[in-house]
């Protein structure tokens, strides 16, 4: 089955194919032609999420799935949430972003460092119609960045459970513990359900 992927990101692609597996082809609108800007607009993980797989699938007219994920600290509010890419401000930058993290949280406790990944993922059919499924990570905020070259904040976040972030775990472990790989098992789950119908 071919599907198309809606966002601009090879690292989240190749975690992506790891768990749909071989029976599915996904794509990227670069490799439609597309190289723009998808939209992300709105003030909640599940606004934008559907805004993107939204503007997807009324470009394509595919089966088309969006993410848009949100590291949740409780000692800073639920902060960045729905801004976490750009915490730090435009251009989006992962290091300064992670400056800025570990700045607001200054000498906080470890035990007062509880955080979580969540992560909405969108999916439209072929006939357009939106479902939805959420996944979730527990952890901490570390202290200092663990290999600044991973993804996003995986440098700093300890999930639960663990002593170690998620950037120094292989990627397949990670897809066993993360939001985004717990929210996209839903959607192969779902997938392989309604195509053995």
């Amino acid at each position: 089955m071919e599907i198309v992927f809606a966002s601009a990101n090879r690292h989240k692609l190749f975690e992506a194919q790891k768990i749909f597996g071989p029976d599915f082809q996904i794509l990227l609108p670069a490799d439609l032609g597309f190289t723009g800007e998808i939209p992300e607009t709105h003030e909640t993980l599940a606004e934008n999420s559907a805004q993107k797989a939204q503007f997807v699938w009324d470009r394509f007219g595919k089966p088309c799935f969006s993410d848009d994920t949100g590291l949740e600290v409780d000692a800073l509010g639920g902060a960045p949430g729905v801004y976490s890419a750009r915490y730090a401000g435009e251009p989006a930058n992962t290091v300064r972003n992670i400056e800025k993290l570990l700045r607001e949280l200054g000498d906080t406790p470890y035990p007062q460092r509880t955080a979580r990944f969540r992560c909405v993922v969108s999916y439209i059919d072929a006939q357009g119609r939106l479902t939805q499924f959420e996944g979730r990570c527990e952890g901490h905020i570390n202290f200092a960045p663990v290999r600044l070259d991973a993804f996003g904040y995986d440098p700093v976040f300890i999930p639960d459970g663990l002593d170690v972030t998620l950037a120094e775990i292989p990627v397949e472990v990670k897809n066993s513990l993360s939001h985004r790989g717990k929210a996209m098992d839903q959607l192969v789950w779902h997938l392989k359900q309604n195509r053995a119908q």
